[in-house]
């Protein structure tokens, strides 16, 4: 014991510096790591400006390729930029002028004309206008189309607004239903449009008159009697054939962005989402125009596609043409309740 105890005491400081020596010679590699650019030198040699400027020029090598599988993408994607900028600067502004200004239009336009009234009394005879299943799918249609659009400016604008107003927690659940609702019920719109374009593509074919109409501004431009329209007037056609040509863009672009498993490319897609937004804008803010004479605007515009008939005097007065092909129709309204048939063909 005595022996062992000698040989600890004479060699406990050569053990204690051997220690000291092995933890300095650990630290080394420690401190390396733990210093950023020490640890680029040794993991990436010759990581500088020159190597990011070939990233930058588009540099496809394996040296410079993200690391998912089958990728063509550098590690910086200027297409991704370039969507960023046009989105940001030119879309989304443009978004904001499109639809505030629109509002401001119709704000203005009803101050200083006001509601579009009759000019001749009601007789009180009615004419079918829309059967039940055409306003069922008018409502179908502009129900989606109403909560897509709103469902849409929340994801593109929401954030600024609701966001600040109600903070994370609130504006995460709204984004999340907001998200859900447009890309589950974008397509169901679809069908419903391409169903209604079908039905209603006879009564849209351009006609002469509808010029003449065009330069008197539905009637609101000189004096005299309302222009010439048939069944659908010149307005009502414009907006069926935007939704038939940016309408169907829209939906078509749309799913291109819904369903990302068909191959579709991340140019493809950002693309698609550029044609969507400015697509959905434009008719958002044209159909704050037609919800406006079909509802407030014009009086007995409303009434029809609620009930399905129209008066006499509207009929004249709006269109004309129509007027004389079916007014032998024309009943009493107590005799229209719960009678409804299919109307004749009507002129364009």
């Amino acid at each position: 014991m005595n022996l062992l105890t000698e040989w600890l005491h004479t060699w406990r400081v050569p053990l204690l510096a051997l220690l000291v020596l092995l933890s300095l010679g650990m630290a080394g590699p420690v401190l390396a790591q733990a210093d950023p650019e020490g640890e680029i030198a040794t993991a990436v040699p010759a990581t500088d400006a020159d190597t990011w400027r070939q990233v930058r020029s588009g540099e496809t090598g394996p040296n410079y390729r993200d690391s998912r599988f089958d990728s063509n993408y550098n590690l910086i994607n200027a297409s991704g930029e370039t969507w960023r900028q046009i989105r940001n600067r030119w879309v989304s502004p443009f978004g904001l002028i499109a639809i505030c200004g629109m509002l401001a239009m119709i704000v203005l336009f009803y101050l200083i004309v006001g509601r579009k009234h009759l000019d001749e009394p009601r007789t009180g005879r009615k004419l079918l206008r829309w059967t039940a299943l055409e306003r069922s799918l008018h409502w179908s249609v502009a129900t989606l189309f109403i909560i897509l659009a709103l469902t849409g400016l929340n994801l593109l604008y929401g954030k600024f607004l609701f966001k600040t107003l109600f903070g994370d927690a609130f504006w995460a659940g709204m984004i999340s239903g907001s998200k859900m609702l447009h890309n589950y019920l974008g397509p169901l719109f679809g069908v419903l449009l391409v169903i209604i374009l079908a039905k209603f593509l006879v009564r849209n074919l351009p006609s002469k008159h509808d010029w003449t109409w065009f330069k008197q501004g539905g009637g609101l431009i000189g004096k005299g009697r309302h222009p010439d329209a048939g069944f659908a007037n010149g307005g009502e056609k414009v907006w069926y054939w935007l939704l038939a040509t940016a309408g169907l863009v829209v939906i078509a672009s749309g799913l291109v962005l819904d369903f990302p498993n068909y191959g579709q490319s991340r140019d493809a897609m950002q693309w698609a989402n550029i044609v969507h937004a400015v697509g959905a804008l434009g008719l958002t803010a044209v159909a704050l125009g037609h919800i406006y004479i079909g509802t407030l605007g014009t009086e007995g515009s409303l009434e029809g596609m609620a009930t399905g008939y129209v008066d006499e005097t509207w009929a004249k007065e709006h269109h004309n043409l129509w007027y004389e092909e079916v007014k032998h129709q024309a009943a009493d309204a107590d005799e229209t309740l719960g009678e409804e048939s299919t109307p004749p063909q009507r002129s364009s």
